[in-house]
């Protein structure tokens, strides 16, 4: 736990989920009555965004999801999966993990259902010092998670995730105006996440 002095900045606001979102996790998230897992259903409302806590290790760095700042991802296909298990594909990093991965993916044919990334508008989060370096904290609950299509992304500022420069990203306008403006950078849509801009920022 990092101490009152490591700490710099700490944001206090909160998206509160809303009943009508909670009702949806519950109904996509059902299993069938015999305990397994349900068929992949590609016409129905995406799987729901997991915990990415309890040790779980990134499917690209391994490094320990959780544990070292930044922004996490999971991404669920839709005919293909990790290796050695079902989906998601789960990051702690985007930057350096979560789009390396999705675009090689993407190379080789594989079609993602939906990808999750950190809502940073959806969190309380803290930015503490580390050796002289801002970086931002990680989140692992379910709840914590959004569409990574619908969000916007702060690349190039002065705060770091789990693996130096990440991207950080808002569903809220006026929450990613307000890191920005206090951290620089500038505003990225999903769509203008390329390879090319992920190799950039690293």
């Amino acid at each position: 736990m990092s101490s009152s002095a490591d700490m710099i900045d700490r944001c206090t606001r909160r998206r509160l989920l809303t009943a009508t979102g909670t009702a949806a996790t519950v109904f996509a998230a059902g299993c069938v009555s015999d305990g397994s897992e349900p068929e992949a259903d590609t016409d129905g409302p995406p799987p729901e965004p997991i915990d990415l806590g309890g040790g779980k290790t990134d499917d690209l760095g391994g490094m320990i999801i959780g544990e070292h700042g930044g922004p996490n991802g999971q991404i669920f296909y839709e005919n293909e999966s990790p290796d050695g298990r079902e989906n998601p594909a789960w990051f702690h990093s985007l930057l350096a993990t979560l789009f390396p991965y999705h675009f090689e993916r993407e190379d080789r044919g594989w079609k993602p259902r939906i990808l999750y990334v950190t809502d940073y508008s959806a969190v309380d989060y803290e930015l503490t010092n580390h050796g002289g370096n801002v970086v931002i904290s990680s989140h692992t609950d379910p709840e914590t998670f959004a569409d990574a299509r619908e969000l916007r992304y702060v690349a190039g500022s002065d705060v770091l995730g789990g693996m130096g420069p990440d991207l950080i990203p808002f569903s809220e306008n006026a929450d990613l105006e307000a890191f920005r403006g206090d951290h620089g950078g500038e505003v990225l849509e999903f769509d203008e996440i390329t390879e090319e801009r992920v190799t950039a920022y690293q």
